[in-house]
């Protein structure tokens, strides 16, 4: 077998508040193999972007990693001293942030910001450095990347900067990249290309990749499989034909049943009631269960661990054997 580039096993994250400790990410597992794409989709608070952020080692406080493990290529990396997680942060991992202008400094030229992360990652001299970002440049598809090297950020558009960094988190070769909401800011067409792009990072350089979005078309088009996130934990994880066309979970059903189809059939598109639970008030049992149709006793009283269900893997009663023995 061989070894995932990213390992996450029963991972838990907290913050730490004066009314006392919220748990944001509560048993989170999975794996992304070399040159896979991992889409990881849910609503606004279900633990996406924090469990992207504590794979690269940027937990701020009073946020902290309280349980499991992370490992980069079979190496335990949440334990590391901060000064070895900085070393490993933009060699190894490369992170892609929702709005490109919170990565990059607004004072200096993005080539120099490209060939300062060249330099600080690769023994290279300053005009290999800067040969190597006008090809990157280049391979992001920025036009005439010789001049626009020596451009500002501003002087760039919200698609071209995003591009650049791009380029920046690939350009010291990681093995694993963490794109948070990367095409949240642009239009449709731009989108389309930015996607693309991150198809591509895995199939050329073979480079993992972990996509966080809310935005399932972005996952059905460039994923490989697509993690459902709830409430700080997976409710279903499998490949992402077999969850879109064939989801599990109430849940993933309500997600995908509320995406628009070009069929032209006239049936109603699923809503799912209520909403995610503030982490002050996660129901006991499945967090999920005031808002699913099919929940019985016992999802309000124990939580559903992952079943494996062909393919998929799923953290429902529904799936159990001895649930639908206690259900009838």
């Amino acid at each position: 077998m061989t070894v995932p580039v990213l390992s996450v096993r029963n991972l838990r994250v907290e913050f730490v508040t004066r009314r006392g400790t919220l748990r944001a990410i509560d048993g989170v597992s999975f794996d992304i193999a070399k040159g896979e794409v991992l889409g990881v989709v849910g609503e606004s608070g279900a633990g996406k972007s924090v469990t992207g952020l504590a794979a690269i080692g940027l937990i701020d406080p009073p946020g902290r990693i309280s349980g499991g493990e992370i490992l980069l290529s079979g190496m335990r990396i949440d334990n590391l001293p901060p000064e070895d997680m900085r070393r490993i942060r933009g060699k190894r991992i490369g992170m892609i942030f929702q709005d490109p202008l919170t990565s990059l400094n607004p004072l200096y030229r993005v080539g120099e910001q490209i060939v300062e992360t060249i330099r600080t990652h690769l023994n290279l001299s300053e005009q290999a450095a800067r040969k190597r970002a006008i090809d990157l440049l280049a391979e992001v598809g920025i036009p005439a990347p010789e001049k626009r090297i020596d451009a500002y950020p501003h002087e760039f558009s919200g698609g071209m900067r995003q591009r650049v960094v791009i380029a920046l988190a690939i350009c010291a070769e990681p093995e694993l990249i963490i794109a948070d909401e990367p095409t949240t800011a642009l239009d449709v067409s731009v989108q389309a290309q930015i996607i693309s792009l991150i198809k591509r990072l895995g199939r050329d350089h073979g480079t993992a990749v972990m996509l966080v979005t809310h935005d399932m078309g972005v996952i059905a088009e460039t994923s490989d499989r697509v993690a459902v996130m709830y409430s700080g934990r997976i409710a279903e994880i499998g490949p992402v034909g077999d969850v879109v066309r064939n989801p599990l979970h109430p849940y993933a059903k309500g997600l995908m049943g509320a995406i628009p189809t070009l069929a032209g059939d006239d049936k109603r598109l699923v809503q799912i009631p209520g909403s995610m639970p503030r982490l002050s008030a996660i129901p006991p049992g499945c967090s999920f269960n005031p808002r699913c149709g099919f929940a019985f006793d016992r999802c309000r009283i124990e939580r559903p661990e992952p079943i494996r269900h062909g393919a998929q893997s799923v953290a429902c009663h529904l799936f159990d054997a001895s649930a639908k023995d206690s259900a009838a």
